[in-house]
């Protein structure tokens, strides 16, 4: 799949031009990567790495059983502290997604650098805030932050509730991302387990986010993993099929850092390689027979 600049080659016209960067693609093939979240009737956009940082404050979020209000609290959060993307530095020794400071008590330089420990850590202190889902988001997140400037996180409460609603598997299919194929690389030979490095680096993120145990997909080539969710799984107070949407939903907002090349629950696919089409129906695939079964592959 050719990305960006030729893909730009056949469009006439600046204008023209614009408009497909705008869109993200021209018919199927992808202009440049980014990620739509759709729910509560509305669409909001984030690039791949600012999106696999939302998913993991809403997997924390679910995996904690916490309501989606605080995923929402959580993103809006870290999209006015640190537009979603994990630094390594900022305001004196503030630090990651939140811009938590080791001086403060948040944890180590390394840890807090951690988004999941950060987005833990950012838990542990708001669900300790007496009535904070009810509370507006400016109060919830400043009795957590003590930012300088609290009327900065009710700005982004609308994008943030989209990007909860989705993330935490209230609007299945709501999430989808457009990719350009994995850069072609050498396939990784299995490890002892059967899995292959890049899965097994799917299966380790997938537990610290999600809480979720991948297996071995059986007659795949060891980059195929079979996630089931339990029957009593809860996602942030919704069943067992929005947890399955949640997990799938993480694992597409991290496609792009960990080579997952396709996605599949209940009966819906999204495939990397017609990324622009987003979720699909499955066909045969087992997940039809199996609700709850979350399957992901990733380059072999």
């Amino acid at each position: 799949m050719v990305f960006a600049v030729a893909a730009l080659v056949v469009v006439a016209g600046a204008g023209a031009a614009g408009w497909a960067w705008l869109n993200g693609s021209i018919g199927g093939v992808p202009v440049r990567p980014h990620c739509t979240a759709t729910a509560l009737g509305s669409t909001a956009e984030l690039d791949p790495g600012q999106a696999a940082n939302a998913a993991t404050i809403a997997a924390v979020a679910v995996r904690r059983g916490l309501p989606g209000r605080a995923a929402t609290i959580g993103i809006a959060t870290a999209m006015q502290e640190s537009k979603l993307v994990n630094l390594a530095g900022g305001d004196r020794d503030s630090i990651g997604l939140f811009q938590q400071r080791p001086s403060q008590g948040w944890g180590t330089a390394e840890q807090v650098h951690d988004p999941v420990y950060a987005t833990n850590a950012f838990y542990d202190v708001l669900v300790k805030v007496e009535g904070y889902e009810n509370l507006p988001i400016t109060q919830a997140a400043q009795k957590v932050q003590r930012s300088a400037f609290p009327e900065g996180y009710a700005a982004h409460e609308p994008e943030a509730r989209i990007w909860a609603s989705a993330l935490t598997g209230y609007s299945p299919a709501g999430l989808s991302c457009v990719l350009a194929d994995v850069p072609e690389q050498a396939p990784q030979s299995p490890r002892a387990d059967g899995l292959t490095p890049r899965a097994y680096a799917l299966v380790t993120a997938a537990a610290a986010a999600t809480g979720r145990t991948g297996t071995l997909l059986p007659g795949s080539d060891g980059s195929g993993l079979r996630f089931a969710v339990p029957t009593k799984a809860v996602a942030a107070g919704g069943g067992p099929a929005t947890a399955a949407w949640a997990l799938a939903h993480w694992a597409v907002a991290s496609a792009d850092a960990r080579d997952v090349v396709s996605v599949e629950v209940d009966g819906r696919r999204w495939s990397r390689a017609e990324s622009t089409q987003g979720w699909t129906t499955a066909g045969s695939s087992p997940t039809r027979t199996q609700p709850g079964t979350v399957l992901i592959r990733t380059a072999p």
